[in-house]
């Protein structure tokens, strides 16, 4: 088995979940005792929130490299970027350390064609929604990307932030994200991708509208497969 690195904290909510699944994975797949080797640094979100909102996306990228540079040296023998929205600095860790940095992206894609998806809703932050370093992934994959209109993307950015990220999970937010959902449905979308790593706190293959592809749990599936050797 190989030492998974997360890089995580963007936010925490998220991070803990990403620990819990990778362990869980283990032990289905392995059994008994067996359970993850894996390194972690977590980030203080609200640096990074604030080079978010200013645009800062080379000093973000610069950041979090120094953690990809410090997993490396503790023993990870790959990093996974525990975020959605910080794959928009995919490239710098890449390039910051000898090891692979698995993308969020590329096992919600395969999953998505396996499935035989070819038009999917995205929903996440309004960096994920709106720029094009996440949309661009899925569309090499040959997927069409349907987003949320303007006031909708507002919704669903800030329950990101001002709730899920606090650990706060409403109702009436989650019936807001249903609705958009459906709005996606309307627009072609055959499936949901949950693009930010909180929404799954909201929204899951039980009451979603569409058929979900939480990033989260595709992610840690995709670090299983590399650790464990697994295709």
């Amino acid at each position: 088995m190989k030492t998974i690195g997360l890089l995580g904290g963007m936010s925490w909510e998220s991070t803990v979940t990403y620990y819990q699944e990778l362990n869980r994975g283990v032990r289905a797949r392995r059994g008994e005792l067996h359970s993850a080797k894996c390194l972690m640094a977590s980030v203080d979100f609200a640096e990074v929130a604030k080079m978010q909102e200013r645009g800062a996306w080379s000093e973000a990228g610069a950041y979090l490299a120094g953690y990809a540079r410090d997993l490396e040296r503790g023993g990870a023998e790959c990093v996974v970027l525990c975020t959605n929205t910080m794959h928009r600095v995919f490239d710098d860790l890449r390039d910051a350390v000898s090891i692979p940095v698995l993308h969020i992206a590329d096992g919600t894609a395969r999953a998505l064609t396996n499935a035989g998806v070819r038009s999917v809703g995205l929903l996440g932050t309004r960096y994920t929604m709106e720029q094009e370093f996440y949309r661009s992934r899925l569309v090499e994959h040959g997927l069409t990307v349907v987003v949320p209109d303007e006031r909708e993307r507002g919704i669903v950015h800030d329950v990101i932030y001002h709730e899920l990220c606090l650990g706060k999970v409403l109702d009436q937010s989650r019936a807001a994200y249903q609705e958009i959902v459906s709005s996606l449905a309307r627009r072609g979308a055959e499936a949901v991708i949950l693009g930010c790593t909180e929404i799954g706190l909201l929204l899951n293959a039980d009451n979603s509208p569409l058929p979900v592809f939480d990033t989260t749990l595709l992610h840690v599936e995709a670090a299983l497969d590399w650790a464990l050797e697994e295709s």
